[in-house]
């Protein structure tokens, strides 16, 4: 009638329940290895990602002025085009020698990068430069660091592409249009629209663009 389990029989059926309980520690923990570094991956991804997203918005590059100098009224052109640029409130430093700017003229597309226009003249901007001013003087890559706090111009030159084709009535002039977009070394983009007027009054006068 009774059924006696004898040492032996009850060793083995221990020993079995301790591997199996051992096996279960073992994938719960390399479970939980997995969870956790996958936890620790998400989240340095999510600081990345918003890191990323906060420069977007708080390094950006805003701009204060748009101002064409005439060169030539009679002709109607201009000898310079001015940009003020600041930073946005709250921006770090920012390098505007490693910005660059995607602009669109009535001579085509470029995209403009700093050009250290030591001789001081608008004419030394070729095809696809740009320069920074402060204070009405010409500075250098190492100098040309914006923050909210500081103030600079970025010069540009109407006779070379995309907005003119050369000097006289081929720089870029009255009546013309023009389409920048900023982008910092954040990436973070600023949009701007130059509108020449339909008619200049006299050589040497700022216009608003």
């Amino acid at each position: 009638m009774f059924e006696f389990i004898n040492n032996d029989d009850r060793g083995q059926v221990g020993i079995g329940t301790l591997i199996v309980f051992i096996a279960m520690v073992l994938v719960a923990a390399i479970a939980a290895g997995v969870l956790i570094n996958t936890a620790g991956f998400l989240q340095s991804q999510a600081e990345a990602t918003g890191q990323e997203s906060t420069d977007l918005v708080s390094e950006r590059i805003e701009v204060t002025s748009e101002v064409g100098i005439v060169g030539n009224a009679t002709t109607g052109n201009l000898s310079e085009i001015r940009v003020g640029v600041t930073g946005a409130p709250g921006a770090d430093q920012i390098d505007l020698s490693e910005t660059t700017i995607q602009a669109v003229g009535p001579n085509g597309q470029e995209n403009l990068v700093f050009f250290n226009a030591s001789g001081g003249n608008v004419s030394d901007l070729g095809d696809g430069d740009f320069a920074v001013q402060q204070d009405g003087s010409f500075v250098d890559g190492d100098n040309a660091v914006l923050n909210e706090d500081s103030q600079y111009t970025i010069v540009l030159n109407p006779e070379s592409s995309p907005f003119g084709t050369g000097s006289g009535a081929n720089a870029f002039g009255e009546s013309d249009t023009s389409s920048l977009e900023i982008v910092s070394p954040s990436s973070a983009t600023t949009a701007v629209e130059l509108n020449s007027p339909d008619l200049y009054k006299e050589d040497g006068e700022a216009v608003r663009l």
